[in-house]
């Protein structure tokens, strides 16, 4: 073989290497850094989960409130919310409620935990 044939072989599989090594690399999926979500577990003051109860979430400069039934585990969750905005959560159950937590714009988690605890009155 000569120089100028092995030097275009060594190119070619260069190439073809190059490419596997691309396509073979995991592709991070496109996360929209304006928006987040808030989750967490809404307990009474024994530690029990509380089925049922009501979550609200107050948009602090539209005052707008969203509502949360908690599921059986006493999970809840808000999706699609903005990272410039910060957020209010309240807990409610049988005439009683959990004080208020802040989700504050500083709080650069995409995913943010906040549980939320009934205080008997």
């Amino acid at each position: 073989m000569d120089n100028r044939m092995t030097k275009s072989l060594l190119l070619a599989l260069a190439l073809v290497l190059a490419g596997v090594s691309v396509q073979a690399s995991p592709q991070k999926k496109n996360q929209d850094s304006t928006v987040r979500s808030v989750q967490g577990i809404v307990t009474d003051s024994a530690g029990n989960t509380i089925s049922g109860a009501i979550v609200h979430l107050k948009n602090a400069k539209t005052l707008q409130i969203r509502s949360f039934i908690t599921k059986d585990d006493g999970s809840y969750a808000f999706h699609g919310l903005s990272t410039n905005v910060d957020y209010e959560l309240r807990a409610e159950y049988n005439n009683a409620s959990s004080d208020v937590r802040t989700l504050s714009v500083f709080d650069s988690r995409p995913k943010a935990v906040i549980n939320l605890k009934i205080n008997k009155k």
